[in-house]
């Protein structure tokens, strides 16, 4: 589908930047849309691991990356918006951090697609793939565990402190290690699985394990075309290449990193859980999930998001994009966040806003993906796409084309049924570098 730029980064060539100037109604032509398409398909992806945040609950577009100033006062709501470190884009004043760093994520406006439920909206937003009765789809943490395998002493896929993302047909053995935890400020983090309990020493552990192969071999007959055993035997032995590792008990324990790292990333659970992605990733870790509900503002929303939610977000974002840039990790490291839909323009009686999928954003940033712009629009009001709408489909097309996964793959369910990996959709056109 065709999309609207709303603004381009000034890298871009001068073909492109003539032509992502025009103004009022005027979109790319579809010569120049599929150009664009062939030029992101055929290039190198440049991340090795994912981060995924997902914002439970539905985040209000028009006041956080999506402000409507000119709007009647029953759309606009309460905030205002300020300028960003790149010239022409605009976010809520409530994301002040976030705005002096906007050069290194993307902004997806007017994506829009019609499931007002959370628990669909989410599976939607979770795998690129609308839902249906007949098939759970995988999530990203799943398919990127499957695609881009890494260490054995290092998880592959770890939820902070618990994700919506499911395996799928993929099966058990694609799941996440769920940390049921946010960490806290300067106190060791401890992970069940990784950690051993009961003053359990490594040699006693592994006897435990010699004596679970045994068992395992007397039954592996019977298990042969099981694959609920298959994935426990997989963490079974992956749990022990992580207790046995040092790696991965430090990778866990925030209170490791030095203080002035630590601290731009603030004390809340979202931001600590940041603090834990971003040492988790730099560890080695392929997939990390952050999963930051409380967005479901129907009513009190702008108290909920000036007081809370916003600056939480505001810290915990800037401080993981600003640290890994430091690091030398954003451009091997896909940021990809999203919550299930936007919320409603049109202020209800409650000071609040309902359910809205017809109009949100996402975030994107690293691996590859061109920084400091906006690409799509929604309209005056923020009710609809302005325009050509961007739809889940494409933002995950995009995010497993940034990590060299070609969203077209075929896989197998268990009764042999062959599904594409993202069904429907297509890289966004001038979202790459």
């Amino acid at each position: 589908m065709l999309q609207p730029i709303t603004h381009c980064n000034p890298t871009l060539s001068r073909r492109e930047a003539i032509a992502s100037s025009m103004i009022g109604g005027m979109y790319w032509s579809l010569s120049h849309f599929l150009s664009l398409s062939a030029r992101a398909d055929n290039q190198s992806p440049k991340a090795k691991s994912a981060i995924v945040i997902n914002l439970g609950g539905g985040p209000t577009h028009v006041d956080s990356f999506d402000l409507k100033p000119d709007a009647p006062a029953e759309f606009r709501g309460e905030f205002n918006p300020i300028d960003t470190n790149v010239p022409g884009i605009q976010i809520s004043e409530h994301l002040p951090k976030l705005a002096q760093c906007a050069d290194k994520f993307a902004i997806l406006r007017g994506v829009s697609h019609s499931i007002a439920g959370h628990e669909l909206g989410t599976a939607y937003l979770s795998t690129g793939n609308r839902p249906v009765p007949s098939l759970i789809y995988p999530g990203y943490g799943a398919v990127v565990s499957k695609e881009l395998p890494g260490s054995a002493d290092l998880p592959h896929f770890v939820a902070i402190p618990e994700t919506p993302q499911k395996p799928g047909y993929l099966g058990v053995r694609y799941a996440p290690l769920r940390t049921n935890a946010a960490p806290k400020a300067g106190t060791p983090f401890s992970v069940r699985g990784i950690a051993l309990e009961d003053e359990q020493s490594i040699e006693q552990f592994e006897k435990r394990q010699k004596l679970l192969t045994q068992l395992d071999t007397t039954f592996e007959g019977q298990a042969a075309n099981s694959k609920l055993l298959d994935g426990l035997d997989k963490f079974d032995q992956q749990t022990f290449d992580m207790i046995s590792s040092p790696r991965a008990r430090e990778a866990f324990d925030v209170s490791l990193e030095k203080s002035e790292v630590a601290e731009p990333f603030g004390e809340s659970k979202f931001g600590m859980s940041c603090l834990l992605a971003m040492r988790l990733i730099s560890a080695g870790v392929r997939f990390t999930t952050i999963n930051f509900g409380g967005w479901d503002t129907h009513a009190n929303n702008f108290k909920s998001c000036k007081e809370n939610l916003l600056p939480q977000l505001d810290a915990g974002l800037s401080a993981l994009f600003n640290t890994l840039a430091t690091r030398g990790l954003l451009d091997s490291t896909t940021i990809f966040v999203t919550g299930e839909f936007g919320r409603t323009p049109k202020i209800n009686d409650k000071a609040g806003r309902d359910h809205w999928p017809r109009a949100m954003f996402l975030l994107l940033a690293g691996g590859g993906i061109h920084g400091g712009q906006v690409i799509g629009a929604s309209d005056a009001n923020g009710m609809g796409p302005a325009g050509d709408i961007i739809t889940p489909d494409q933002a995950a097309a995009s995010f497993y084309h940034s990590l060299g996964i070609d969203h077209r793959k075929e896989y197998h369910t268990a009764t042999g049924r062959p599904v594409m990996i993202v069904r429907e959709g297509s890289v966004i056109p001038g979202l790459f570098a």
